[in-house]
């Protein structure tokens, strides 16, 4: 049994068993079993696909409940630049700030601005000459995770440093206990996340010993939340701090643009992304220097958990980062580490045995199995492709006639078997 938490949850009484999860899912994570999905968890990356394409809801991804904020003395809330991108009705940045404030927060930490900070790290690494290229940013926790199970090799390629939100929620803590009265447990800091995978990093953060942020909600709860306090018209004090630069890394393109790089490749959607790590394993990209791999389409706007269609999203977010202006942010990156501060390790791969003997005995069951399958990896039997199918046979969790054109042979077999016992009587 698994120990991994993950976000991405599964809803039984909702699931159909209708395949589209297994079909979609970019580490054949999910199996359908007597009519019901089930998600391998050593396997799931929270990239939130499988969400995205369920067409009965019956997958979710698990965020907390907002009345918890009031546990705590002095709430901060960590607003991800895609934020900004889902209301139309905002005429600016600092509008939607005030407006979140006003939902129950003392206090908003903007990840734009932690981005603007990872920018500049990122060019003083780039500048020491001592990474792996091509590197490959360390911001999307489901392209890490992905690398971490699916291209273990690469894992020394990704830059090591913390994502913007986990350095925006060091930052937002070590300000707050410079400015208020309040310490520690007294400060609650929340992260305001369009994805899965970065509401399971809340938890569980990567490259961090334990996680700075006390609670994640969703875009969905939070638009609905601040849109009733986006009418006040008043004038406001400017509390946004993020820059052009920051606010941009909301749409794929973002990071490397603030980078300044020639060679650079900016891929955004989890399969495209698998494309571009392929292409690394076999040598294809020595030329590139930096790659920005986003799990979604557009990038965070793209988002699982958003409100707003991510190609508007990203218009309205361009639009906003204009309004951004040139700010710095050379008084604050030091006062924080952005490294990290433990390594990201290549998750343990499913093991068909201990016993190498039996390992290797099995796999050649396997091989057999999947020669004597259709090899029209359909999705009908349960399993997202036909080897997976032979693997789950030989692991005893399905059987050969799972298999649709199996089955249809076997039964074909049994009425041949009668008509010729049959004939056999009437003779």
């Amino acid at each position: 049994m698994s120990n991994i938490i993950h976000s991405v949850t599964l809803d039984s009484d909702k699931c159909k068993g209708c395949t589209n999860c297994i079909k979609m899912c970019p580490t054949q994570a999910i199996r359908v079993r007597k009519k019901k999905a089930k998600i391998i968890k050593d396997l799931c990356i929270d990239c939130g696909e499988c969400i995205r394409v369920c067409p009965y809801h019956a997958k979710k991804a698990v965020t907390d409940n907002f009345d918890m904020i009031h546990n705590y003395k002095y709430k901060i809330a960590l607003p991800a630049p895609a934020f900004y991108g889902q209301f139309d009705k905002a005429t600016d940045i600092n509008s939607i700030l005030h407006a979140l404030v006003k939902t129950g927060f003392d206090d908003v930490f903007e990840v734009a601005y932690a981005a603007q900070i990872v920018t500049e790290k990122t060019k003083e690494l780039i500048k020491s000459g001592e990474l792996e290229t091509p590197i490959i940013n360390s911001a999307c926790p489901a392209v890490v995770k992905l690398i971490s199970t699916k291209y273990p090799s690469l894992i020394n390629n990704i830059i090591p440093l913390i994502s913007p939100m986990n350095l925006a929620a060091k930052l937002a803590r070590f300000i707050a206990e410079e400015k208020t009265p309040y310490k520690g447990k007294e400060i609650g800091i929340f992260f305001i996340t369009p994805c899965a995978a970065k509401a399971t990093c809340t938890k569980y953060p990567l490259g961090l010993k334990e996680s700075c942020i006390d609670g994640v909600f969703s875009f969905k709860d939070m638009y609905l939340r601040v849109i009733p306090h986006l009418k006040d018209n008043t004038q406001k004090d400017d509390i946004s701090k993020a820059g052009f630069e920051g606010v941009c890394w909301a749409n794929s393109g973002g990071e490397v643009s603030a980078l300044e790089m020639e060679n650079y490749i900016a891929v955004d959607g989890i399969h495209n992304v698998i494309h571009v790590l392929e292409e690394i394993e076999n040598e294809k990209l020595a030329d590139v220097e930096y790659i920005e791999a986003l799990a979604c389409i557009g990038g965070c706007v793209g988002g699982p958990l958003t409100v707003e269609n991510n190609f508007v999203a990203q218009t309205r977010i361009k639009k906003m980062a204009k309004t951004a202006s040139d700010k710095k942010v050379s008084e604050e990156i030091g006062k924080v580490n952005a490294l990290w501060e433990t390594p990201v390790f290549v998750r343990k791969p499913r093991i068909l045995d201990e016993d190498m003997t039996v390992a290797m005995e099995k796999l050649a069951k396997i091989d057999e199995i999947y020669a004597n399958l259709p090899g029209l990896d359909c999705g009908s039997c349960g399993a997202p492709n036909c080897l997976a199918l032979a693997e789950d046979i030989v692991k005893g969790y399905s059987k050969e006639t799972d298999c649709i054109v199996k089955f249809k042979e076997r039964i074909a077999e049994i009425a041949n078997e009668m008509l010729g016992a049959r004939e056999e009587e009437i003779r």
